[in-house]
């Protein structure tokens, strides 16, 4: 028998998420059954967003016990099974780690840089954009998991790039990766003469990674049919605030809809992959 650990939401928490919030269990999983793996979880997935959700999100997981021939012992796989150390799966809902990874590239990067993040960076700027050569790309949060591989992919297609982030250390990261304009929008003296001076003829596209307060300053700086692509479930900069939103934050109400058109984009990539 196999004893697996596993982390669970004991609570939905209001503000910053606590350890009281959460809970380790261990659970005695039962015997495989035919067409059942064993998985030996690698790596987990811990990002900002799973706070609306809670579901079983993705992990990398290793099969150490197999009675599905399509899953030998060994096979690398992306499953839906939570924080959890082990887990029992019918093979339906893995995934293969793509066959042509290279050695030299760490596992842990298909949850992050080769995965989910990218593939949002990648169909919310390309697709859902639609941005074409020559256009302005405004990105928040420009340093981070998503916005860095937006800012990249931008400046590959083309596009003049303009990020904000929140450290000069950030910034010095975003020159280093090719932005046109980079600056820390925590010092600046007015965010809105910033946008302003990095790009005097406005922006074709906002990549939002933030909401409220950013947002509302950037709205008006946009070109008439230019673009909004919001890759985040509700405001982030909203997420651990127990006081009322600020002013101005008409998005609030439209960002379920735009998400779920971003998430049909993702799995035409296939997550993970």
């Amino acid at each position: 028998m196999v004893h697996a650990k596993s982390w669970t939401l004991k609570k939905h928490f209001v503000g910053h998420p606590t350890n009281s919030d959460f809970e380790l269990k261990t659970v005695e999983l039962p015997p495989l059954k035919n067409r059942e793996v064993l998985l030996e979880a690698l790596f987990f997935t811990v990002d900002p967003y799973m706070r609306y959700y809670f579901p079983p999100e993705n992990s990398y997981v290793v099969v150490v016990e197999s009675k599905n021939s399509a899953f030998p012992i060994g096979t690398t796989v992306v499953a839906p099974s939570g924080w959890t150390a082990h887990s029992i799966s019918d093979g339906k809902d893995l995934e293969k780690l793509l066959a042509e990874w290279p050695d030299t590239l760490p596992l842990s990067l298909a949850l992050g840089m080769v995965g989910m993040p990218s593939l949002t960076a990648y169909s919310g700027l390309l697709d859902i954009s639609g941005v074409q050569g020559g256009e302005t790309v405004l990105v928040n949060v420009a340093t981070g998991a998503m916005g860095s591989v937006v800012g990249q992919i931008a400046k590959l297609k083309g596009f003049k790039v303009v990020g904000a982030a929140g450290s000069d250390k950030r910034v010095a990261c975003l020159e280093k990766y090719g932005s046109d304009v980079a600056f820390n929008y925590k010092t600046v003296k007015s965010l809105e003469e910033t946008l302003q001076k990095a790009s005097p003829e406005s922006y074709d596209c906002d990549f939002d990674n933030v909401g409220v307060e950013f947002s509302n300053v950037v709205i008006p700086q946009i070109k008439k049919f230019g673009r909004l692509a919001i890759a985040i479930r509700g405001p982030i900069s909203t997420y651990n605030r127990t006081g009322p939103f600020p002013p101005g934050n008409e998005l609030t109400h439209m960002i379920t809809g735009i998400e779920r058109r971003d998430k049909e984009e993702i799995h035409r990539y296939g997550v993970g992959q």
